[in-house]
């Protein structure tokens, strides 16, 4: 890996500072020009654990990825840059208050100064800030956030949704080496009941919202006002690369 040519692609400076803002910076820069996507998933292109292949897709080919993709290759760059990371694994909550399938969820918890902090740059429509494992709430332009300790080594990462906290996924505080996500990768690229499979999806995080591709649907949230527009299949190559600055992907 590279350090200033991975951090070239998400527009950051490099600095040897080994710090909590520096940290915030890093994360917010890479939402904001690194998208969570899975076209390679609908294309059914191979997603092999392989932080190099990341690197390659991500940072040579300018494309995005999903978490195990996104989270490990951040991980990794925050390592070489001093801080003390470690990939864990979460369980997602869905919509219908189901669960995903255990672990299948990748994401990053960075101990410095004392404090652990989960720094998930692979989970979509997520807060963009390093979120303490305190309980303290932490807000940004998508809403506000809090992790909560439920038992042992478990806890809650949570939203704020019409006056209620709503769990989205519950981690477990284990390290974990990228390989050990192997079967939950597997299931999420190629099982009929990942949540992956069913239609293509591009998302990246804006200053004051997000856009989202899903299926035909582009979607611009602005101050949480979302405007939704069809767009013809013929078209979405070319939103792709105009919204999310991917090119040379087949759309299906």
């Amino acid at each position: 890996m590279d350090v200033q040519t991975y951090l070239d692609r998400f527009h950051a400076a490099y600095r040897h500072d080994v710090s909590f803002e520096y940290l915030s910076y890093l994360q917010e820069q890479h939402m904001l020009h690194v998208p969570f996507e899975n076209l390679d998933v609908i294309n059914q292109v191979p997603i092999v654990l392989d932080v190099e292949r990341f690197y390659d897709k991500v940072v040579r080919h300018h494309r995005g990825g999903f978490c195990y993709e996104l989270n490990s290759l951040f991980c990794t760059l925050l390592r070489e840059l001093g801080y003390e990371a470690q990939l864990i694994s979460a369980t997602v909550r869905k919509p219908d208050e189901t669960w995903t399938i255990t672990g299948s969820h990748a994401t990053t918890l960075v101990l410095l100064d004392g404090e652990e902090y989960i720094v998930d740059v692979g989970f979509g429509d997520s807060v963009r800030k390093p979120i303490p494992l305190t309980g303290d709430v932490v807000s940004d332009v998508s809403g506000d956030y809090r992790i909560v300790h439920l038992e042992d080594r478990t806890y809650d990462f949570q939203k704020a949704e019409n006056g209620q906290w709503k769990t989205k996924y519950r981690l477990e505080k284990e390290p974990k080496d990228l390989l050990d996500f192997t079967p939950m990768c597997e299931f999420n690229q190629t099982s009929p009941q990942s949540p992956f499979t069913q239609t293509n999806l591009t998302t990246v995080a804006t200053e004051d919202g997000r856009i989202t591709l899903s299926g035909n649907t582009l979607t611009i949230t602005t101050n949480e006002k979302k405007l939704k527009q069809h767009i013809p299949s013929e078209h979405l190559k070319g939103i792709l690369d105009h919204c999310f600055h991917i090119d040379k992907v087949p759309v299906r």
